[in-house]
């Protein structure tokens, strides 16, 4: 189905530019040696996938950290792992790249034959549990707090919340003053961090609100995680029944 770009969308583009912009001019000491910014490089498929975004707004808004390698650092789409953003989401377009890439990490788009776990757990989830996404999204949305992948020289990757403090402040802020806009745009009745991380910045973000939205966390799919390897499907849907999100 053909989506219609509407105010909210305009606003949720706009707002997602100013934070590509600010994050552009940011930098960053080692041990970060490389600076992912996929809402440059993928920016088509980024506001391709602002543009499916209820127009009426929603009731329940997922967010995860940052961009992971294999997922949005490729598609521009938060957890976008290729097989669900192309498929379930129907986006599909060119992706360019960064200025500088590691070996280690090259941006493919949508020909990259990796996987991103993390992002193939949370869509199908969602694709389970919805059956179409135009369904998913009449009452749910997915974003991230902060669009930059981190990298060290050994291509390993450098979360948010482990840079030095000075630089995390900065990019807090200009993060946390997105958030806030995607919020006072979407108008959610729920807030759902995928991680503890994720659940905090929400915290932040809304502490200075005046909103009675209720904020929550499911366990973050991260293969890395032992709890995330034994059933995560299971234990999310259960989080969410108990949180008064799903029936």
């Amino acid at each position: 189905m053909a989506k219609r770009t509407t105010n909210l969308h305009r606003k949720l583009i706009a707002a997602a530019q100013s934070l590509r912009d600010q994050t552009s001019e940011l930098t960053f000491a080692e041990p970060v040696t490389h600076v992912y910014n996929p809402l440059v490089y993928a920016w088509d498929a980024h506001t391709a996938y602002l543009e499916s975004a209820n127009p009426n707004g929603i009731t329940t808004l997922f967010m995860g950290m940052n961009p992971g390698p294999w997922g949005m650092a490729q598609t521009g789409v938060p957890f976008g792992e290729i097989d669900a953003v192309k498929t379930w989401l129907g986006i599909d377009k060119n992706v360019g790249k960064p200025p500088t890439e590691h070996p280690k990490r090259l941006i493919e788009g949508f020909k990259c034959s990796r996987s991103e776990v993390s992002g193939r757990r949370l869509w199908g989830l969602f694709r389970d549990r919805f059956g179409e996404s135009d369904h998913f999204f009449q009452s749910h949305f997915v974003t991230n707090f902060c669009p930059l992948v981190f990298m060290e020289a050994s291509a390993r990757n450098r979360t948010p919340d482990k840079l030095p403090k000075e630089e995390r402040l900065l990019l807090d802020r200009i993060c946390l003053e997105h958030l806030t806009k995607v919020i006072e745009i979407l108008k959610p009745e729920f807030l759902v961090g995928v991680g503890a991380y994720a659940e905090k910045q929400f915290q932040e973000a809304t502490s200075a609100m005046e909103t009675t939205i209720t904020t929550t966390r499911i366990l973050h799919p991260s293969p890395a995680s032992p709890a995330a390897n034994r059933d995560w499907q299971g234990t999310a849907t259960k989080q969410l029944v108990e949180a008064g999100i799903w029936s």
